[in-house]
């Protein structure tokens, strides 16, 4: 036992010495350096950048996220929602590809380059033209300007109950429509309002054009160069889709207590006020936009432009709204 503490002892003793040797080797080449003048050796950066604690906790979460739809072979959220992006930008072909509105059209978000924030570009095709009516609508309004869509045509073909609510619909004329884009020829060609809302605007968007179709467009500016992003567009729909996404319940709820049983007609004819408002609106924005309405715009026969419903109709352009409205449809 004794021998066996001894060995210990002896062991210690040699690695003490190995360390300050080591040590005095160290010191000694560091003299010789100074004394012959050379450079300092190239230490490592040793500055550690430690991240948030909230983005740390979140790209773990992802990381681990990601791990776990790996070993059960399906896409984590952010993976799924990677190749959503990348699928939408395949696909915007000159029509656009229809958006999920249950995701609320993350395939679509861009990242404001000021702030930060998720956004989500918009087409306007009718009211929106008005930089003011687009502002009074949504609470964040972005880069408002004119674009151009391709291959669409504006439409007077589906009642709006905001109208009915509203009492500037003419039942007895079916003068009640309001409007919407559908799919043209590569002749058509549309002048449109160009802006971008914040991503969480999206689900009450959503809500106030509940009856349309959601479309992923590649809108141009006017000088003909792409936008940046894709933009939502609302389309022409059918009462089908309608109660395929809401239920028949919804929709009698909202229709059916005005007797409509046909949203989508084409028998039907635009609201007069509605439709002064958007002719005015789009006068305010310059001939180039306001020429577009009048010419890429038909009533629900698909026939008949605005232009030569006007020129049939000119009192509507003199009919006033109520004055309660009178703000609200003013161009």
């Amino acid at each position: 036992r004794g021998s066996a503490i001894t060995i210990a002892a002896m062991a210690a003793g040699a690695a003490g010495r190995r360390v300050a040797s080591t040590s005095a080797s160290a010191r000694g080449s560091e003299d010789e350096r100074r004394a012959r003048g050379g450079p300092r050796p190239r230490q490592a950066n040793r500055r550690v950048v430690v991240a948030a604690p909230k983005r740390r906790a979140t790209a773990a979460r992802t990381a681990l996220e990601d791990e776990r739809c790996s070993r059960g072979r399906r896409p984590s959220p952010r993976q799924a929602r990677t190749r959503r992006v990348a699928a939408a930008r395949s696909m915007a072909g000159s029509l656009g590809f229809e958006l999920d509105r249950s995701k609320h059209f993350d395939e679509i978000w861009r990242t404001s380059p000021g702030e930060g924030d998720n956004i989500v570009g918009v087409v306007g095709f009718g009211s929106l033209l008005s930089e003011k009516s687009a502002r009074s609508t949504f609470d964040s309004v972005l880069n408002f300007r004119l674009g151009r869509v391709t291959n669409y045509r504006r439409i007077f073909s589906h009642v709006a109950p905001i109208f009915l609510e509203r009492g500037i619909a003419k039942r007895e004329t079916k003068e009640m429509a309001s409007l919407s884009v559908e799919e043209g020829t590569e002749a058509d060609s549309i002048v449109v309002s160009l802006f971008d809302m914040k991503a969480e605007e999206v689900p009450a968007f959503i809500a106030r054009e509940e009856e349309y179709r959601f479309v992923a467009v590649q809108p141009k500016e006017l000088d003909g160069t792409a936008s940046e992003g894709l933009h939502v567009m609302c389309v022409a729909s059918c009462d089908e889709d309608f109660i395929s996404n809401y239920g028949k319940e919804r929709f009698m709820e909202r229709y059916g207590r005005y007797d409509i049983e046909r949203v989508w007609a084409d028998d039907l004819l635009p609201c007069p006020v509605y439709l002064r408002h958007c002719v005015l609106a789009a006068e305010k924005m310059g001939s180039a936009c306001h020429d577009s309405f009048l010419d890429y715009t038909y009533l629900a026969d698909r026939k008949t432009s605005i232009r030569n419903y006007l020129a049939d109709r000119p009192e509507i352009l003199t009919e006033l709204p109520p004055d309660h409205l009178a703000e609200r449809y003013g161009g």
